[in-house]
Formats: C-alpha cells, structure tokens, sequence
C-alpha cells in the first residue's frame, strides 16, 4: 500500500457505488446545502454592497461632497468665497447655488417642490446633474428665460413634458392694498433627469440661478457654495479648512453628515447578514458531521478489514477527513461559481422577471432606488470561502476520530 491509498479511499467514498447508496445520497446533499450557503451569502452581500456604492455615487451627483452656507441663508460677496474655497488644495471646485421651496401647478394637478437654483456651467464641476437629464439639456437653464428641470418623478406626478408651462407659487406673499397676495412666477419644462432615488427624482427640480435670486428676492446673495474634493472621506477636513480660511462665521456640511443614517444602517445591515447567513453556512457545514458518522457506522467492516492489514489510527482518520475534505471542497467551490454568476447576471435577472410575472420588487418610494444592484467584491468571495472550508474541516474532526478508534475485533464480531 503506497502513503496516498487512504486519500484514495476517501475519495472513493464520497461517490460509494455500494449497495448503500444512501451514504452517496447524503453525501450529495451536504455538498448542495454549502453550495446553496455560499451562493446566496456571496450574492446577498453583492447586493449591500451595491446597494451602498449606487447609494453614494447618487447621492454625491445630486448633494456634492460638501457646502459651505450661511446662518441666514444669504451669503454675501459669494464670489470671494468660491475664489477661498478653490485655493485649498484639496477643493478641485466650487458653485454657489440657491434654495427654496413652493407649489409647482399644472392643469389640475399640483406638488410641492424644493427648487435649486444653480449656474449650469459651474454646476458641473460639482455635481453629476447633467448625466442624469433624461429629456432636453441643463444648459437650457439660461438667466431670464425662467426654465426649469424636473425629475421624473414629479413631471409624471404632474403629467408634464418638455415645453409645458408650470405655475410656481411661493409661499412668501405680497402685500398689496387688497391684503397679503401670493406671488407666483410661470416656468417652461426644459428638462427632465432621472438619478434614479425617489428622494430627488419625486421633489428637487433645477432653475437658473439668476433667475432663482429674483423670485426669492436675494439680490446678488445666495445659499451658500457647494464644493467638490479630491478625497470624498476626507470631506469634513477640508470643508472646515476652507470656512475657517474665509473667516468663519457660516455653517458647513458634507456628504457624511448629511447621509450618515444611510450608510450607518448599511453597515449595520450588511454585518447582520453576513452574521445569520454565516450560520447558515455552519448548519450546512455541520451536515457532514452526521454524513461522516454514519459513514463510519456503514464501513466498520472495511476500518477493520484496514486495520488488521496494517493501517494505524491515523491513517482511518485521514480517510474521513480526505472525505469530509472533499465534501466541503466541491460544494464550497460549486457555490462560489454560482454566486458569482448570479451576482454578476444579477441586474439582468430581475429585470427578465419583473418583465415576466409584471411586478416590481422595489418600489421607488420605499427603498430609495428602483434598481437591484450588485457590486461583486473579491475579498468579501475569499473570506466566504475560507470559512466555509475551515466550518466543514472542522465538521470533518469528530467523525473521523470516532472512525479511528474503531476496533477491528468489535468490528469484525459478526461478520
């Protein structure tokens, strides 16, 4: 007998074609339970992850990294802030924008909606709002023509299209000899965008800045500036820099703070999935515990046919081990090409399905984006697979210490 005939046998074992092939049965159920474990934990992770990066590449394109504002929502001489702002090192842009809010009307229908109010050019520099238009252009935001943008979901909240007339109504009157009277200015549709996250695409539309100063009654005053940085983590640093650079005195905010709940709950999310999924995957593993048990049971007579030739303790044991081995092996391996295939043809899935059966498994409204993505993250693959082998290495362990104490006399009693 050469020093490998016990992986042999173990091998052997694991497609038994004895008269038993219940032990091959279970054997091929361990397999497929890690395999399903792996799987499903490979592409739920590759769903968080995608869940967080499309979260924060759109909430960066609509919210920029950081801005800096004033007390009382007029910032002053804002030139000379943009000019402090982009010679910090570490601001590549900045663009002063405007905010406010009213009650957009057409025809019979009407929403509430926050304007912004921005110079398209400098826009760019900060932000990703032009990918996004859909319909018409975000240069068609020129000073006095008094056009807006909508996102999709509030045009088809409003049942407009590209050439509509809107009503914008403030709610900031006028008072006149006849009372308090609302003031209320007619946009043109120029635009519609589509981030694709409910927040923005149902209540945030675009107008010119100019334009925006003189319905909110600003002057040359605006908001505040938006600013972009070459380090998105290194955001609150720098935003703060560049404020105490111009004097302090304003309110700052970055990306973080403004969205943290966001990404705190993923992370949340993502460790108590990776948590209950992992158990899964050591309930699976634990299947070929019993699996290698009552394969012990099944060839007492083969250990003690082995021990009497020769074989010693530890040679029973590597035999079940190679067995368990195996086990764990191909269906780690099974699992990992399955999840990977799924996470990667995820996107295309859902949408064959959705177009299928006609339903929708994320509503817009509810989870922030209408699309599944998947972000397939090798390191989160490798350490999946590590402890999946390491879970059924150690399954491996008892049954093949029960096989090795086996003694050949017991075994052989009645035989």
């Amino acid at each position: 007998m050469t020093s490998r005939y016990e992986y042999w046998i173990g091998r052997r074992y694991v497609k038994s074609r004895s008269a038993n092939g219940f032990i091959s049965l279970i054997s091929a159920i361990s397999m497929l339970g890690i395999a399903i474990a792996v799987a499903v934990l490979i592409v739920v992770l590759s769903v968080v992850n995608g869940f967080e990066r499309e979260l924060q590449d759109r909430l960066l394109a609509m919210s920029a990294h950081a801005s800096i504002e004033s007390s009382d929502g007029r910032l002053s001489d804002w030139q000379a802030w943009v000019e402090i702002a982009e010679r910090q090192p570490d601001v590549t842009a900045a663009a002063p924008f405007v905010n406010g809010q009213g009650l957009l009307v057409f025809g019979n229908n009407l929403s509430g909606a926050e304007l912004r109010g921005i110079d398209p050019t400098l826009e760019a520099r900060v932000s990703g709002v032009g990918g996004t238009v859909l319909e018409g252009d975000l240069e068609s935001l020129t000073a006095g023509q008094f056009n807006i943008v909508l996102g999709i979901e509030l045009a088809k909240e409003l049942q407009a299209s590209i050439g509509d007339k809107l009503t914008l109504t403030l709610a900031e009157g006028t008072v006149t000899p006849a009372g308090l009277m609302p003031r209320y200015r007619r946009f043109t549709v120029s635009g519609i965008y589509r981030v694709g996250m409910y927040e923005f695409d149902r209540r945030l539309a675009f107008v010119n800045i100019e334009d925006s100063q003189k319905l909110f009654r600003k002057g040359d005053d605006v908001s505040g500036i938006r600013l972009a940085v070459a380090d998105i983590f290194n955001a609150p640093n720098t935003v703060r820099e560049a404020a105490l650079a111009g004097g302090g005195g304003v309110l700052v905010s970055d990306w973080t703070r403004r969205h943290v709940n966001f990404f705190r709950s993923i992370q949340i999310t993502k460790s108590i999935l990776f948590v209950i999924l992992l158990m899964v995957i050591a309930v699976a593993a634990f299947n070929i515990v019993s699996t290698l048990v009552m394969v012990v049971r099944d060839k007492q007579a083969d250990i003690a046919i082995l021990r009497t030739a020769g074989a010693t303790p530890g040679d029973i044991l590597r035999v079940f081990v190679t067995q368990g081995t195996v086990i764990g092996v191909l269906g780690t391996f099974s699992g990992m090409v399955l999840g990977v295939l799924l996470s990667l043809n995820l996107e295309g899935i859902v949408h064959f399905m959705e177009a299928s059966f006609g339903v929708k498994f994320l509503a817009a409204d509810v989870y922030f984006i209408s699309d599944l993505p998947a972000d397939l993250r090798i390191p989160d693959v490798v350490r999946i697979c590590s402890i999946a082998l390491v879970l059924a290495l150690l399954s491996t362990l008892y049954p093949a210490w029960r096989g090795a104490k086996t003694s050949p006399a017991e075994a052989l009693r009645y035989d």
